[in-house]
Formats: structure tokens, sequence, C-alpha cells
């Protein structure tokens, strides 16, 4: 794998008239192209169908949530969108990751988010998940793969535990990373891409670095170089 291949670059963008210079720019710099909740709800599977017209991968970002039922009746429609990669909440059990894994089909990926990066020790409290938060991740790591998830989304700074926990078959797709020096954001769990690769992450999913950047291909590149 080349080292630019591991890179997903965020289409944080509140429209595709918006999303599509950003994303003809980066392209030939990643390996995959992320489409989120703020874009899929302005546009649509359309949005995905753009950004598979590019020739890169698509993830798509929703981190389903539901009764099972439901996750799998949108699990079968994101599998006809064009999409490789589709995130559901660890969170909501086994049973609904199955239920997910089963509607995908062959056509799509389902990878399960462990703990948002955003959230600390403290938050994880206040919600009511049992931490350490390197334990409540392993945990639901370990729930979501033995449900029959293909891969797992983590922080970088819990990517080696996980990756000792699940072995090495299940896709680790890490958000909050941010090159040496960058402003964190609202990420709270946050590392370097050097460091999360280190770790044993597969793909990087890089939103605000390269959206903000001046020249978003030269960003994704100088980031590459550093793995």
């Amino acid at each position: 794998m080349r080292p630019s291949d591991r890179l997903c670059a965020a289409l944080d963008f509140a429209a595709w008239r918006e999303a599509e210079p950003f994303a003809r720019a980066v392209a030939p710099a990643v390996g995959m192209l992320k489409v989120g909740l703020e874009l899929f709800a302005a546009e649509g599977p359309a949005a995905v169908r753009a950004a598979a017209a590019l020739g890169l991968p698509v993830f798509l970002d929703l981190k389903l949530h539901d009764i099972p039922n439901t996750v799998a009746g949108a699990a079968r429609s994101a599998a006809g969108s064009g999409a490789s990669l589709l995130t559901v909440h660890a969170g909501g059990g086994p049973r609904m990751v199955e239920a997910a894994v089963k509607a995908a089909g062959d056509r799509l990926r389902v990878l399960a988010v462990t703990v948002l990066t955003s959230l600390d020790e403290p938050q994880l409290a206040r919600v009511g998940l049992a931490g350490p938060v390197e334990a409540a991740v392993v945990r639901l790591a370990r729930l979501a793969v033995e449900a029959g998830a293909g891969g797992l989304v983590c922080s970088p700074l819990e990517v080696a535990a996980v990756r000792a926990a699940v072995g090495p078959r299940p896709l680790l797709v890490v958000p909050g990373v941010r090159p040496a020096g960058a402003d964190r954001g609202d990420q709270s769990r946050v590392a370097t891409p050097a460091e999360a690769v280190r770790a044993g992450a597969d793909v990087l999913v890089l939103g605000r670095p390269l959206r903000d950047a001046p020249d978003p291909a030269a960003a994704a590149r100088a980031i590459a170089a550093t793995l």
C-alpha cells in the first residue's frame, strides 16, 4: 500500500457544489473520499455517486444507531449507493451490527464506531459508558467484530490496543489525526498521522487539515511523506 492510499479526505461541506472543487483537487493525493452527515443530509445518495465518479472508494460515514430492522434497511440502501464503507455505532449492540452486515452483503464493508474521538474520560462517565476510554473501546471493538463487522473506527490512542484485541483482519479507520503542531479543534484524543500508522491504523481520516489548507493536495502529499 502506498502511503497516500492510507489517506481518506473528508468532504465536510454543506453542498456538493462546495465539495466538488476540493474533492477534485485532493483526489490524486489520497486513497479514499468520505461523505459524512453534513453532505449526505444535504444531497443524499447523489453525493456518494458524484464522489465515486472521481474514481476513488467512498466511505459513507453515517454512524447508524437504531433498532436492527431500521439499520438493516439503511445499510441495504447504502449498498446500492456506490459507497464502499459504511459506519454504524457499535453501541447499538451485536444484533444491530449483525443486521447491518447481513443487509450490506458483499458490496459494502460495515465499520463499527467504538467511542467518538470528541469524548474524553469525564464525558464518557457522564454518558454512563464504563471506562476508562481504552477499555470501553476494546470492549466495543470485540463486540462488533464478533457480530461480523469488517472494520472499526477508533481514535489513534486506542489503535494498538484494538489491533491486539481483534487481530490483523479488521480494517482500522482512524479519525482524530493531526499533523504535528496543528489545532486539535473539537477532538480530544489525537495523535499525528505517523504515530497512528505505527500503532496499526490502516486508514487515516483527514478533515480540517486538508479542507482548510491553501493547497489540499500538497497538504495530503506532505502528510503521506511522514508515513
